[in-house]
């Protein structure tokens, strides 16, 4: 099982958030100044957007190590197009960046595999099942 994430909501803040996990230094959330928060982090959406990008940069990084393929860096640029969200439709394009890969079939493998990472597999095919309880 894994540990709790907890979230505080923060004193003399508007909306900001502290996120505690297990052990490691805080984290922080908040929505834009657009909708009445601070901007002073990164959002909700933000963060389930930086899921998929790290969990792509980690997958992508772990083949090529058990391969030993030379690959240098991963960059990768998540862009949202949320302007269909309230239809039903959320839209990421992620751009995936290969630094050191020349070999066109390695990076075509590399891509394949970015599409089998397990954030990407979660929120495309998984049922999630949420129970809330206020106390």
């Amino acid at each position: 099982m894994h540990p709790p994430i907890t979230v505080i909501s923060q004193r003399n803040h508007v909306f900001r958030q502290r996120i505690e996990l297990d052990s490691l230094e805080a984290l922080y959330a908040d929505v834009p100044k657009l909708v009445g928060g601070e901007g002073s982090a990164p959002d909700p959406h933000d963060y389930f957007d930086i899921a998929l990008g790290t969990c792509k940069a980690i997958t992508v990084q772990m083949y090529a190590k058990r391969k030993q393929w030379p690959l240098e860096a991963v960059t990768v640029t998540v862009h949202r197009d949320d302007s269909e969200e309230a239809e039903g439709t959320y839209k990421l394009n992620v751009v995936l960046t290969l630094h050191g890969i020349r070999d066109p079939e390695q990076r075509a493998r590399l891509e394949e595999i970015s599409l089998r990472c397990p954030i990407q597999r979660l929120m495309t095919q998984a049922t999630i099942d949420i129970t809330t309880q206020a106390v």
